[in-house]
């Protein structure tokens, strides 16, 4: 699962790893919680990418409301091609969650959550495999959204929890992007990530500034995660 994350990137960087010409203006989030607007890539209709906003929890077209998206934040890799909720999405809306860490959890022997931060080894930013949609509401509000697809997890996420997003690597942005590729949708070399343990701070979605990524005092503890 995958239920906090961060993009705390300058968007220059994000325009040359994801070649895109748009150049919002991102402030850094450290805490992204689902619902809120987050930056992904997509192909336009004239097949370039753009870099857009949209919410974080799939609306599917068919939906009466906004609420189910609460519930649509992630996407399983092993159901992801014939689920309805996001099948079609599957086939021709698929998408780049662009981020630079995301959290899981592991609850310690007091029943207290430690958060840990996963990133690249060398840091900098990557994107999750995702799929966006667009809803239109009776008052004919268009709402766009996306899900991040998730997978089992690899040898260093695996000691908090057993799923983690799917992080594609940055030949593959093509492909993903043209083609609902499943042979993409496998955990990430753990070789190639780093995770640090963090500051509680980051547990409450009220806080999103620099201290949530700190590290914390206390050292990983080995434990079995729950669903965050």
């Amino acid at each position: 699962m995958c239920g906090r994350y961060s993009l705390t990137t300058p968007v220059d960087a994000l325009v040359d790893l994801f070649l895109v010409e748009q150049r919002p203006n991102l402030r850094p989030r450290y805490n992204i919680a689902p619902t809120d607007d987050v930056p992904i890539v997509r192909l336009n209709r004239d097949g370039r990418r753009e870099l857009r906003l949209v919410r974080w929890g799939l609306v599917p077209f068919w939906a009466k409301d906004l609420k189910i998206g609460a519930r649509m934040i992630n996407a399983r890799a092993e159901t992801v091609a014939t689920q309805g909720a996001f099948k079609e999405a599957y086939q021709r809306r698929r998408c780049l969650v662009v981020a630079d860490g995301f959290y899981e959890w592991c609850k310690q022997p007091d029943g207290k959550q430690l958060p840990h931060r996963y990133t690249l080894a060398g840091g900098g930013p990557f994107a999750f495999a995702g799929l966006w949609e667009r809803w239109k509401g009776p008052d004919d509000q268009v709402v766009r959204s996306c899900t991040i697809i998730t997978t089992d997890a690899n040898d260093l996420v695996a000691e908090v929890h057993d799923r983690m997003p799917v992080i594609l690597d940055p030949t593959d942005y093509g492909t993903w992007l043209a083609d609902p590729t499943a042979a993409l949708l496998h955990p990430f070399s753990a070789d190639r990530m780093h995770v640090t343990t963090v500051s509680s701070r980051v547990n409450s979605v009220k806080h999103d500034d620099a201290a949530c990524i700190a590290p914390a005092d206390a050292a990983p503890l080995a434990g079995q995660a729950e669903l965050f």
